[in-house]
């Protein structure tokens, strides 16, 4: 029902939670663009998003609508979000071993069919997108780092 609304102003609908937090029920959207996610996209999406779902009311109790950037390290569940960060690097935990292990740190290298191809320390590991229980990338704090040092600088009482 949420992604149809988004994709003409090309948003992406990553991931959705709907959580007891505090004793109330929150509805979380986690959305990103090409080029990242302004607050004014999530004031947009959610004034969108909670007219939509005033009018369609698929929730018969009150809740809190947030929306939000999915962060630097951004959840993947689509495979074309493993074709779209190839060369980045990534974390995933699948449901079923893989030569023995269901965790996998390593550097993304596309996809090939329903695959998802990356690469290890000792060679490149075949992942059935199905097979893939949670799966985020892993930005490293020098990156994190150097991406800060570059926003404009700004002082303050200065």
């Amino acid at each position: 029902m949420i992604e149809p609304v988004l994709e003409p102003d090309g948003i992406e609908l990553v991931e959705v939670e709907y959580l007891l937090l505090g004793g109330s029920w929150t509805l979380r959207l986690y959305i990103d663009t090409p080029n990242g996610v302004t607050i004014d996209d999530c004031a947009m999406v959610s004034r969108q998003i909670g007219a939509l779902l005033d009018m369609e009311n698929p929730i018969d109790h009150r809740y809190n609508l947030e929306v939000s950037s999915p962060g630097i390290n951004r959840v993947m569940r689509k495979l074309q979000d493993f074709e779209r960060f190839s060369g980045r690097q990534a974390w995933i935990r699948t449901t079923h071993k893989i030569d023995g292990r269901k965790k996998f740190s390593g550097v993304l290298r596309g996809t090939l069919d329903t695959t998802v191809l990356m690469e290890l320390g000792n060679g490149v590991v075949e992942i059935d997108v199905e097979n893939i229980e949670k799966a985020y990338l892993e930005t490293p704090p020098d990156e994190i780092l150097q991406q800060g040092l570059h926003k404009k600088a700004f002082s303050v009482g200065g």
